[in-house]
């Protein structure tokens, strides 16, 4: 039989042609790309956009036939998980080339939680997804192409796995853990799904569970080895077994020299040994290595980026975050450390737009929230000429009188009445591996400076002056470890008290020890060492945090005054708000005793409460308050003094909040 050479070729080219006017062009469905956008209709002639879900996070395409039971068994299974995970943001669009009648006996049958819509304008077309069924597309933020899938079987288990891998990612390790118990179940010998589900459990903190996956793993004797032994290396570095991490690690080396992740986690031990050439000569293999899950790649980036920019490379850390973002769009860790590389250089424009960018991906985000705030305030901070005026000329001249070495205090004529309680934060310094967030030590000090000053109780010295003050002095974080500089600052600010101390973080967590340094006398009244819960909200660990520092200032610095007037029913005293007075303050009238002589020698006695009063109402520099009980009348010039009790509660007063003394 013989063939015309050229009928052939122009065949061929007219189907080309045809598959390419048909949207069946291979190259347009490539995970970066954009996804071709359309608008069908469900069997109830409900109307779907696809551009209305651009805001989404994710949402998955899923083309099949339902005349084909191999076809439905992908779709049926994330249906069956949608309906046990209702919170997991699951979102899922059937669509087929099926008939109207067939498609309502689907529907009508298997009751799905997601729309399944009619193909009637060619979308199967624009997806490549007519000829093979089924066809699974996963949309990521700005309909941007993560992974796409044809056929069923194992296509179907590579997909499922993929989207666990994609959960895991979002931190949604509940389903991500679930899809992998079902792919497992259905085939025991999937050592993806097995993997994914050791490190849910990581993520979670669960240690025990997470090991037992990882160690399951490893007693496979091919690639399962690796990656249990590989897991396992993350493991016994989270519990701090840095010995025993290190060994497994070598063990996956000689097993399987091209695997990335070991060489991050071995980067992340040695930086927290201080050999930071070491660490940085494990992070660049890290990137190098090709054998690697997409959140692990994504990660090495990061760490990379991460050292580069406390080297002040900051271009070339932005750079190693868009390849990390790039590898995974849900890695809001990068996006988060580029705002910060933009925020220390003062371009505060673009640091929010990178702080918004993690927001929209995770909304409560604590770290991002605090830090897009920052930058606001700083932007707000720059289109307010009056107070940028304020703020420069404030800044002169304490940066002259941090140089001049002037006496910071004036010598007081009442000794007994206090002064308003004003606290200032000095940076933290950040010790031990290096985190994957950047930015821990300005949230920390933000979010604690906002709510103390909202207790009322005290007030702490704005952030942007201290920032301000800090780049006039050319001080870094380096400087600030050294508590004598650290004192000098907090006196200069006219602070009472300053907070300093270091971050640590563990391989077993984030160690936080800080010290409250009295500027005027240099005691230590309080030394805090916190064990920040990493699975809790870091919210509430700083809210937990606010109240014991908030307790201890209450304790070591009781308010003391005096009375100014005194009826019979209701005192005026000597302090208002400035100096910490809220609604529901408590206060001891007190009366000086006599000295006994015992023995050659005067023994001082503690004055005696005389009454008890509760503050009605504050004024700045005054209060009034009512006499709950006295043992005499009170008078003019009373001594008074914040009673103590055991409990301290937040409540709702001046500025957002009250401290009550029960």
């Amino acid at each position: 039989m013989r063939f015309n050479v050229k009928f052939i070729i122009s065949v061929l080219c007219i189907i080309l042609f045809a598959m390419v006017g048909a949207g069946l062009c291979f190259g347009q469905m490539k995970p970066g790309h954009s996804a071709p956008v359309f608008s069908l209709k469900d069997g109830s002639g409900k109307t779907y956009d696809l551009t209305e879900m651009k805001s989404n996070p994710m949402i998955i395409l899923y083309f099949f036939d339902i005349d084909s039971k191999p076809s439905q068994e992908g779709l049926i299974s994330l249906d069956q998980l949608a309906k046990q995970y209702k919170n997991a943001d699951l979102i899922v669009w059937g669509i087929t080339l099926s008939s109207e009648e067939k498609t309502a006996n689907f529907v009508s049958e298997n009751k799905p939680d997601f729309p399944i819509m009619l193909d009637t304008s060619g979308v199967s077309d624009l997806y490549q997804a007519r000829l093979i069924l089924p066809t699974v597309c996963i949309l990521g933020p700005e309909l941007k192409i993560l992974d796409y899938f044809q056929g069923g079987g194992k296509t179907t288990e590579i997909m499922l796995v993929r989207l666990a891998e994609r959960k895991l990612q979002r931190r949604q390790t509940g389903i991500a853990k679930a899809i992998s118990d079902h792919v497992t179940e259905k085939n025991p010998e999937n050592l993806d799904a097995k993997t994914v589900k050791g490190y849910a459990a990581l993520k979670e903190g669960n240690l025990d569970e997470a090991e037992k996956v990882f160690q399951d793993l490893s007693q496979d004797q091919g690639q399962g080895e690796v990656l249990g032994k590989e897991g396992l290396t993350a493991v016994y570095a989270q519990k701090g077994q840095i010995d025993k991490a290190l060994m497994t690690a070598e063990e996956v080396e000689k097993k399987a020299p091209d695997r990335a992740y070991v060489h991050v986690i071995k980067g992340d031990l040695l930086y927290s040994q201080n050999k930071k050439e070491a660490a940085e000569s494990e992070y660049l293999q890290a990137v190098e290595k090709k054998e690697a899950a997409t959140f692990q790649k994504s990660v090495a980036y990061n760490q990379l980026g991460r050292f580069n920019a406390g080297l002040g490379k900051f271009q070339k850390a932005r750079e190693l975050y868009d390849q990390a973002v790039d590898i995974d769009p849900y890695y809001i860790e990068a996006t988060s450390n580029k705002g910060m590389t933009y925020g220390k250089e003062g371009n505060w424009d673009k640091a929010l737009d990178m702080y918004r960018q993690t927001l929209n991906l995770a909304p409560n985000d604590t770290i991002a929230t605090v830090l897009a705030k920052k930058a606001q305030d700083m932007l707000d901070l720059q289109k307010n000429a009056k107070q940028k005026e304020r703020i420069d000329k404030l800044v002169k001249e304490l940066a002259e009188r941090y140089r001049s070495r002037k006496k910071f205090w004036a010598i007081k004529e009442d000794t007994w009445t206090s002064r308003p309680m004003v606290l200032s934060f000095v940076d933290f310094y950040e010790k031990g591996m290096l985190a994957e967030r950047d930015g821990f030590s300005a949230v920390l000090t933000t979010q604690l400076t906002d709510e103390l000053n909202a207790s009322g109780r005290l007030q702490v010295v704005e952030r942007a002056l201290i920032e301000r003050l800090l780049e006039e002095l050319n001080l870094g974080a380096s400087d600030l470890a050294d508590p004598e500089t650290a004192l000098k600052l907090g006196k200069v600010l006219a602070a009472k008290i300053i907070g300093t101390g270091s971050i640590y973080h563990l391989p077993t967590g984030t160690l936080l020890s800080l010290r409250l340094i009295d500027t005027e006398t240099s005691a230590i009244p309080k030394v805090f060492n916190w064990q920040l819960d990493m699975q809790a909200s870091l919210n509430k660990e700083l809210h937990r945090f606010n109240r014991e520092i908030l307790k201890a200032i209450v304790v070591n610095y009781p308010l003391q005054g005096y009375l100014i007037q005194a009826e019979a029913d209701q005192v005026v005293i000597n302090l208002g708000s400035k100096q910490g007075v809220v609604l529901g303050t408590k206060f001891e009238a007190l009366e000086e005793q006599e000295p006994i002589k015992y023995k050659g020698k005067v023994l001082e006695i503690s004055p005696k409460p005389v009454a008890q009063i509760e503050v009605i109402r504050v004024e700045p520099d005054l209060s009034y308050g009512r006499i709950l009980q006295q043992i005499r009348p009170l008078k003019k010039d009373d001594k008074v003094k914040e009673k103590m009790e055991d409990t301290l509660v937040m409540g709702a007063g001046r500025g957002g909040g009250e401290l009550g003394i029960l």
